[in-house]
């Protein structure tokens, strides 16, 4: 070995055995580590720039870079790097620094878990204006069956198996990245689908694990698109908005269906949390010369009536996008017949119920209700709400489309957020007293830690119904569906001793907890109860004084 090479090597090495003795010791430290990580290093870049310097400098990487960031250890190269004349010569050097990390990665010197059970070493040397570049991949046979066998384990006995069992949600990120890397998966739907379908069922009672691992495989397939399929077919241009951009029309006919169809697999996937991507990625696989992605863009999947045109109404849905376009020709009650009928077929028959609707109609209405956003579904379900023979139809509508945990897509993810059929409930609460029913169906099954919008109600329904007694029971409800940030209402006061009587016996079929939130909404404070009590007689000082018993608990 040439001594530039040893010298070079030998200043590597000191630092790296610096950062991984540190590392070893934090690793060691751990105290919850997942079964299924092999270990944490799988990447070390060794870079050397001439810079200002007679000597340049080394740059050393022990985690894979993001473009927008430089987090590379720097060490100050001897003057061994003048002899570093001939491309020969730094081919030597990346033999050597492959066969030193080799014996290194395939040891335990720093524990068994401090290695994951792959690496990649890469070198890059400046050389003549131009910076030469190297790599090796380096596999742990050993370790890659234990991990595949813990990966048979974690699915039999915590996938498969039945509930109350459910993976660790450290374990559960691992098990995502495994989902699209082929050591352990072939990258196919029909083999990865119903793996992540089973975790959505298991999670589908707790919004937090849903979410969660929603999040985990869309990273994972993200990750998966953007390193190891567009680069291959695409450049990404711009500095802050980058774009992917078709290299040639040949390289997209080299191009191997299977890779394709599991790219198309991805972006449905990634569209149910990021429907901008699914967009992107089914534009970019249309460059590709994919008439399926052509097909998901104009018709949707084709399970379900992509077109409906009638005379008063025409329909157009695309499940993979989510999207109903309806239009109103002639504004009647007929043509909002027509275009409920069709939602409701479309809903019946298994499309998204959180959707995005756009309507174009030239009666804009909407519900007396704060918090609602104006939307074109909003918009849509008030201009529905003007004939009261549809109100059946509507209430159809509603029952149907209700599901907890889901929300509509009319607007990006906030305050405004509602769940399907949101719409629908609050005007046939609001126009008839028939559908009180259904409103207290809606108030139990809405999320009431992720959804604020029933919150305004309230307010919305007690200034068209009044408070009698025979509205309390519905009115205990909407109060009870409000949202953990919900506030008290203003000028609320609940006078004669029936109506009082009413709300004392709503709040005893009613736990403790569920009592003092309902009475906050109503009353503010206690404070405001003791007032009163010392102002009643009997009896109506007697209920009173279980409200404040029930406020203080």
């Amino acid at each position: 070995m040439q001594q530039c090479v040893e010298h070079f090597l030998a200043a590597v090495w000191e630092q790296l055995t610096a950062v991984y003795q540190q590392e070893s010791k934090r690793i060691m430290d751990l105290k919850e580590q997942s079964k299924l990580q092999a270990g944490v290093f799988h990447y070390l870049k060794v870079a050397w720039k001439k810079g200002k310097s007679p000597n340049g400098n080394i740059f050393i990487d022990v985690y894979e870079p993001f473009s927008w960031s430089d987090s590379a250890y720097r060490v100050e190269a001897g003057p061994y790097i003048q002899e570093f004349t001939k491309v020969n010569q730094i081919e030597e050097l990346f033999s050597a620094l492959c066969t030193k990390m080799e014996t290194l990665f395939q040891s335990e010197q720093y524990g068994f878990r401090f290695f994951d059970y792959h690496f990649q070493v890469v070198l890059e040397f400046e050389h003549d204006g131009t910076m030469l570049s190297y790599q090796k991949k380096l596999l742990h046979d050993h370790k890659l069956a234990l991990v595949k066998e813990q990966l048979a384990t974690f699915i039999e006995t915590k996938v498969m198996a039945e509930l109350p069992i459910r993976p660790s949600d450290h374990d559960e990120f691992f098990f995502a990245q495994y989902l699209v890397n082929p050591h352990f998966f072939h990258q196919s739907a029909s083999e990865i689908e119903p793996l992540i379908c089973q975790l959505e069922v298991k999670h589908r009672a707790n919004k937090e694990r849903l979410d969660q691992w929603v999040y985990y495989y869309t990273m994972a397939f993200k990750h998966w698109a953007e390193k190891y399929f567009l680069p291959y077919y695409f450049e990404q241009t711009g500095d802050y908005i980058q774009e992917w951009v078709l290299k040639t029309e040949d390289m997209a006919q080299q191009l191997e269906q299977e890779k394709l169809n599991f790219f198309l697999y991805v972006a449905l996937k990634i569209g149910q949390k990021e429907p901008a991507t699914r967009l992107e990625y089914l534009e970019l696989a249309k460059q590709l010369g994919s008439q399926q992605a052509v097909d998901y863009l104009q018709k949707g999947s084709g399970r379900f009536e992509s077109i409906r045109k009638r005379e008063m109404f025409q329909g157009q849905a695309n499940d993979v996008l989510q999207t109903i376009d309806i239009r109103v020709i002639v504004e009647e009650e007929a043509a909002y017949r027509e275009a409920l009928h069709y939602i409701i077929q479309l809903l019946q028959e298994g499309f998204p119920k959180g959707y995005k609707l756009t309507f174009k109609s030239k009666v804009k209405n909407y519900l007396p209700v704060k918090k609602l956003a104006k939307s074109k579904l909003h918009q849509f379900f008030a201009n529905c709400l003007e004939y009261p023979s549809l109100f059946p139809l509507v209430a159809n509508y509603a029952q149907i489309a209700m599901e907890e945990f889901a929300w509509y897509q009319d607007v990006e993810p906030s305050e405004k957020s509602a769940m399907p059929g949101t719409y629908a409930v609050f005007g046939l609460g609001l126009y008839s007293k028939a559908y009180f029913p259904l409103v207290e169906h809606y108030m139990a099954l809405v999320d009431t830690e992720h959804q604020s919008v029933q919150d305004a109600y309230a307010e919305a329904f007690q200034e068209v119904h009044g408070l009698a007694v025979e509205v309390m029971p519905v009115f205990v409800a909407i109060l009870l569906g409000g949202s953990e940030s919900a506030k008290p209402l203003k000028g609320m006061d609940i006078k004669g001793l029936d109506l009082l009587t009413a709300l004392v016996q709503e709040l005893e079929k009613k736990e403790d907890y569920q009592r003092a939130f309902i009475l906050y909404r109503i009353f503010g404070s206690s404070k405001k109860i003791a007032q009163r009590l010392k102002q009643e007689e009997a009896p109506m000082k007697n209920e009173l004084q279980k409200l404040l018993q029930w406020m203080d608990l």
